[in-house]
């Protein structure tokens, strides 16, 4: 009984999202059925509307009309897999990245990788933001031998090629800002630090000290990692950058 019901839920789940060449006979046989068309288009509208929701600085750029083709295409690739659909979409970015007709817009992956970051700070554990006075008293040594654990909320990126966060915050607030933009590579950090995501941008150097961190490395390598990326960065003004921005929770010597 348990096998032929499980058979059954494949089968729908296959015959709501699937296209009808694509169809196992049974999901077919579901598909002719009076009436199915309503839950399959409410499944799939809603796989749509949650990506709409999840992508807004994407949608802004393509235009409401592209976003639903494209979005109806990645559903049917990649359907979610979690019924909280605020958490759907962590393929997007990869999928707009081999999209053909995404060409003409090079940096449209990259803006949706920084969505996703959004919503992956929005939506991330709680905990405390370590205060820069926490480090201010260390020794040197104990400077040196510090570690620090990002903030669960936090997310960083960098983009080595073009200004994709200042065209990210640009269209995420609306800003009508007539400036040009200079096409070089740009980075960003986004945190939750009261309970409301920001961001900040971030050179190469800071996402290469982040990334050290992350990989539980002390303070004295991650700076190092900094510094091979970015020989002239000012380690004072990175760290305080940083911990202005809750991008840690606590350290440890």
């Amino acid at each position: 009984m348990n096998t032929a019901l499980s058979h059954f839920q494949d089968s729908f789940a296959q015959a709501l999202l699937a296209p009808p060449e694509d169809a196992s006979q049974q999901a077919r046989a579901l598909v002719n059925q009076p009436g199915f068309s309503v839950y399959r288009n409410t499944v799939m509208k809603a796989c749509i509307d949650a990506l709409q929701a999840n992508f807004p600085t994407v949608l802004r750029l393509v235009g409401e009309n592209w976003f639903r083709a494209v979005a109806a295409l990645h559903v049917r690739a990649s359907p979610p897999r979690d019924a909280r659909l605020l958490l759907y979409g962590a393929d997007f970015p990869g999928f707009l990245r081999g999209f053909a007709a995404a060409a003409v817009l090079p940096y449209l992956s990259d803006v949706a990788r920084l969505d996703r970051c959004w919503t992956e700070a929005h939506v991330a554990l709680d905990a405390m933001v370590l205060a820069p006075g926490a480090i201010a008293r260390l020794a040197p040594e104990q400077l040196a031998a510090l570690i620090l654990t990002p903030h669960p909320a936090a997310r960083w990126a960098w983009f080595a090629d073009q200004p994709v966060y200042t065209i990210w915050q640009r269209n995420r607030t609306g800003a009508n800002e007539s400036d040009a933009l200079a096409w070089v590579g740009e980075g960003a950090l986004l945190t939750r630090p009261g309970g409301e995501v920001q961001w900040v941008a971030l050179r190469a150097a800071g996402c290469a000290f982040m990334d050290a961190c992350a990989a539980g490395q002390p303070l004295a390598l991650a700076a190092e990692q900094a510094l091979a990326r970015e020989p002239g960065i000012d380690l004072s003004l990175l760290m305080a950058r940083l911990l202005d921005a809750g991008a840690f929770c606590h350290s440890h010597v």
